[in-house]
């Protein structure tokens, strides 16, 4: 009993540190999931002859190019957006004012607090605008994260060697510590991929459709793509919303359709293909995940915990006294099998 209490009362004083430094915690951890996801590429360099220097230079300036485009692009559609924002809160307002008047002849009435408070269009477009100015921070984070992912690139050439000096790491160990981060590296490799391919259908469907910041909210599809359950639901709100106050009910129910088709085609009928229904996590846990990392680490935290809680369950299968901990994170166990409880490298 009195092991569990230090126990606790030591995750706490853990999550506490984590949450005070979250501006430096938050760089870290991206630039580790994007140094798992580069390291193949970066050792298919070397494997085809280029010296250690040459491939990392070769890494260093792909990840410059990619990461000011994308930094440049990201900047222009939040300044767009951000300038349009008065014109939208007043446009927001007609169309309530429209669709108000429309209710109260049907003879439908209200009190006027309800409209005042629970209609506010202030409100929607400070929301709108305060995700926008969140977003436009997390840019100046940019060029130190491809800096640290350098150097840990660096490293990742002499980690099965580091491992294997690790007292107690036998080869066994060493494999399944590997397999797990090749998991890790495919789950994010593939949700990568699928978000860009959501974020694309939603700008090409919103440019087709003539609501603005079409581009914008394309990449807001992509990032909030990463986040599981929710996050789909969330991209789709501005686009919505751009629908109904550019041209009103009618158009946002148009793009509220299109958001459909397209989250449900990719969610549940072009993902499961590649990446498989198992992330070998529970599904309560990664909704459960959703909320404790997003509480620790802010939004970042909610785009990564599904990937973090992966780390968890592989930290916690590694030792046997923790091992019954990383069962209850699994999936479900069949009354037939045990595979879920089986020990790495058995």
């Amino acid at each position: 009993m009195l092991r569990t209490l230090i126990i606790c009362a030591a995750l706490v004083v853990i999550f506490a540190g984590i949450k005070a430094a979250a501006t430096l915690v938050v760089p870290f951890l991206l630039a580790v999931f994007l140094a798992v996801l580069l390291t193949p590429a970066f050792l298919r360099l070397q494997s085809a002859g280029l010296p250690v220097p040459l491939a990392l230079t070769v890494m260093i300036v792909g990840l410059f190019a990619l990461g000011t485009l994308a930094v440049t692009i990201l900047r222009t559609s939040l300044d767009e957006f951000t300038a349009n924002l008065p014109a939208y809160e007043a446009g927001l307002r007609v169309q309530i004012s429209a669709v108000w008047a429309w209710v109260e002849a049907q003879g439908i009435q209200a009190p006027d607090e309800f409209v005042t408070e629970f209609l506010n269009p202030q409100f929607a477009m400070a929301y709108a605008g305060r995700l926008a100015r969140a977003l436009s921070g997390m840019l100046g984070l940019a060029f130190i994260i491809v800096i640290i992912t350098a150097f840990m690139l660096v490293e990742a050439s002499g980690f099965h060697k580091k491992l294997a000096a690790i007292d107690g790491m036998t080869e066994a160990r060493i494999e399944a510590v590997e397999r797990n981060v090749q998991d890790v590296r495919r789950y994010m490799s593939l949700k990568s991929v699928m978000s860009l391919l959501t974020g694309a259908l939603v700008l090409i469907w919103l440019w087709f459709l003539g609501i603005d910041n079409a581009l914008f909210m394309g990449l807001l599809a992509f990032f909030l793509n990463f986040v599981p359950n929710i996050g789909s639901f969330i991209a789709a709100i501005p686009g919505i919303l751009l629908g109904f106050i550019l041209y009103g009910p009618g158009m946002a129910a148009i793009s509220a359709i299109g958001y459909v088709v397209i989250n449900v085609g990719v969610s549940n009928g072009i993902e499961p293909r590649f990446m498989g229904t198992n992330l070998g996590i529970s599904p309560l846990i990664v909704v459960l995940s959703l909320v404790f990392w997003g509480w620790l680490l802010g939004p970042v935290g909610m785009l990564l915990s599904v990937p973090l809680t992966m780390v968890v369950k592989v930290i916690l299968e590694s030792a046997e006294t923790t091992r019954s901990a990383a069962i209850l994170l699994g999936p479900p166990l069949r009354s037939d099998s045990k595979e879920a409880a089986r020990q790495p490298g058995e």
